[in-house]
C-alpha cells in the first residue's frame, strides 16, 4: 500500500535528508528523475521544443536544471520566467550554459511544457501575473502536453483544493513522496498521472501518513477466499434491508452486489421480494429485518424509503450485534435525533456511505475543500467507518486513519450504483474483513467493474453489478 505525506512532513524529512548530502545533491536528483519523465514524453528528444514555465525557489529550480539536461541532449529549451527578480540563479546559469534560452513570450509551437511555477508551499490559486501567463499559454499551445513538477501549481498540496485558476497537467512528477493534494478531490482531476521519482527521502518521513492508498495486490490479499473445509454458513451470511414498494430496483442492484461478494449467502428483508426472487433465485426473502434469521452483517437503506416502516427497519438494525453498512435512506433517518442513541450504543462496527448531499445532512455542512479532513472528522464523530463517495472516494476510520480509492471513475455517476456498491460492501464484512478493509476493497473493485463496463459503452448500475465477478477475477491475476 503507498502512502500519501503531509507538506510540513516531507519539508522536514527533506531537510534531514540535505545535512546528509553535499550542496544541490537533493536538487540534483529531483531534475534528473524529472528530465527523464520529460524525455519519455517526447517523440525524441534531440530537435524538440520544451517550454518552462519557471517560478520562484526551489521548484523553479528543479525545472531549470531539468532543462538543462534536456538541452543538453539536443533538446530547444526555453524558459518562461514568471519572476525574474526571484530566479534560481544557479539553476538559470546552468540552463544558459547547456544552450537553453530565456524568452519573453508564448513560443507559437512547442513539443511539451513543464509547469515549474509553485511547489509544494504553494496555497490558493495562481496570482497575477502568473494566471495571466498560464491562461495565454494553455490558449495558445492547445494540446501540447503538461508535466508538473512536483505538484500541479494552484493546487493545495494537502488538501487537493483548487480555488482559483490551477495548471492542468497530464503528468504529475513529484518527489520523494506523494502528496494527498495529488490524489483526491479537484487536485487528482488537476495532477493526471502521477508519477513518484525516488529521492532517498523515505527512511526520513516521520509520523503517520496523512493518506494511505491501496493497490491491486492489497485488495486480493484481504479479499476472503474459500477454503476446503468451508460451508455457506461459514463463508458469511449477508443480510440486505433495501428497496420498496417505489424503489425495487434498489433491493435488486444491491442483491446483485452482495452475490458478487465472498459472502456464502445472502438473505433479503423487505418488500421488493418478488422482484428479488424473479432476479435472484438463491437468495432467501422475507418482509421484515426482525424476521430475517442469523446474518453476520446488515446492508441497509438504498431504496428503503423514509417512512415509518423504514425507520423501524433501520432501528432494527441498528439493534443488531453485527456490522452494518448504511446507505441512502438509512442515512436520512440518521439525521433523525431519535436515531442518535441507537447508533452511539452500537458495539458492531458501522460503515455509513453518504454523497455530498447526503455528507451535509450528517455533517451539517459540505465536504468542502479539505474532503480528507471533513471524512476524518465525521467519522471520529460518528464512530463509524466513513466512506465519502467520489471521483477519488475517500474512506475514513474513527482513529484517524484515511484511505483514497484510486480505481474511481465518472461513469460510475448514475443512478443505482451506490446500491451495488452496498451490497458488496455488506457481503465484505459478513465474510469478516475489517470494517475498514472492507469498505476500501469494496469501492476499489467496484471502481474496477465501472470501468470495465465502461469499456462496453454508456453505463448502468446493471452493468456494473455483472462485471463485479470480472473486476475480482483480475484482483486474483495479481
Amino acid at each position: 500500500m503507498r502512502a500519501a505525506w503531509r507538506v510540513a512532513q516531507v519539508r522536514a524529512a527533506e531537510e534531514a535528508l540535505m545535512k546528509t548530502l553535499p550542496g544541490g545533491a537533493l536538487m540534483q536528483r529531483a531534475a534528473a528523475g524529472l528530465a527523464r519523465r520529460c524525455a519519455a514524453s517526447l517523440p525524441q528528444v534531440y530537435g524538440s521544443s520544451v517550454l518552462l514555465l519557471v517560478g520562484p525557489g526551489n521548484n523553479g529550480g528543479d525545472t531549470l536544471y531539468a532543462g538543462a539536461r534536456l538541452a543538453r541532449r539536443g533538446a530547444r529549451v526555453r524558459a518562461l520566467l514568471l519572476d525574474p527578480d526571484r530566479v534560481h540563479r544557479e539553476g538559470l546559469a546552468d540552463l544558459r550554459n547547456a544552450g537553453g534560452s530565456v524568452v519573453r513570450d508564448v513560443p507559437s509551437t512547442v513539443d511539451l511544457v513543464v509547469d515549474g511555477i509553485l511547489g509544494i508551499g504553494g496555497r490558493g490559486g495562481l496570482r497575477e501575473p502568473a494566471a495571466s501567463q498560464v491562461a495565454a499559454v494553455s490558449g495558445a499551445l492547445r494540446g501540447a502536453p503538461v508535466i508538473a513538477v512536483d505538484v500541479p501549481s494552484g493546487v493545495d498540496a494537502d488538501t487537493g483544493a483548487v480555488t482559483g485558476m490551477a495548471v492542468r497537467a497530464d503528468v504529475t512528477v513529484t518527489f520523494g513522496a506523494l502528496k494527498p493534494g495529488l490524489l483526491v478531490g479537484a487536485g487528482a482531476v488537476h495532477s493526471g498521472l502521477v508519477e513518484l521519482v525516488d529521492i532517498g527521502l523515505a527512511p526520513y518521513l516521520e509520523g503517520d501518513p496523512a493518506l494511505y492508498v491501496p493497490e491491486a495486490d492489497d485488495v486480493a490479499a484481504w479479499w476472503p477466499r474459500p477454503v476446503a473445509n468451508d460451508n455457506k454458513y461459514s463463508r458469511g451470511v449477508v443480510g440486505i434491508a433495501t428497496g420498496s414498494d417505489r424503489y425495487p430496483g434498489a433491493a435488486v442492484l444491491s442483491v446483485a452486489g452482495a452475490l458478487a461478494g465472498p459472502a456464502g449467502l445472502v438473505r433479503y428483508a423487505g418488500t421488493a421480494i418478488e422482484q428479488v426472487r424473479f432476479h435472484h433465485p438463491p437468495v432467501i426473502p422475507t418482509d421484515r429485518v426482525a424476521d430475517a434469521g442469523r446474518v453476520q452483517a446488515w446492508a441497509c437503506g438504498s431504496g428503503l424509503g423514509s417512512d415509518e416502516r423504514a425507520y423501524t427497519e433501520v432501528r432494527t438494525v441498528l439493534g443488531t450485534p453485527v456490522p452494518a453498512v448504511l446507505d441512502a435512506d438509512a442515512l436520512t433517518l440518521l439525521v433523525d435525533a431519535r436515531m442518535a442513541d441507537w447508533l452511539r450504543g452500537r458495539d458492531a462496527p458501522t460503515v455509513v456511505t453518504p454523497h455530498d448531499g447526503e455528507f451535509q445532512r450528517l455533517a451539517g455542512g459540505a465536504p468542502g475543500d479539505d474532503r480528507i479532513g471533513a471524512a476524518a472528522h465525521l467519522a471520529e464523530r460518528m464512530e463509524s467507518v466513513v466512506l465519502l463517495k467520489g471521483d477519488r472516494t475517500i474512506i475514513a476510520t474513527p482513529d484517524g486513519r484515511v484511505f483514497v480509492n484510486p480505481t474511481g471513475t465518472p461513469a460510475l455517476a448514475t443512478g443505482g450504483t451506490g446500491d451495488v456498491l452496498t451490497g458488496l460492501l455488506g457481503s465484505l464484512l459478513a465474510a469478516g474483513l475489517p470494517a475498514e478493509h472492507a469498505a476500501t476493497a469494496a469501492a476499489f473493485v467496484h471502481g474496477l467493474a465501472g470501468r470495465l463496463a465502461a469499456e462496453e459503452g454508456p453505463v448502468t448500475a446493471a452493468n456494473v453489478a455483472a462485471h463485479l465477478r470480472p473486476a475480482v477475477r483480475s484482483l486474483r491475476a495479481t
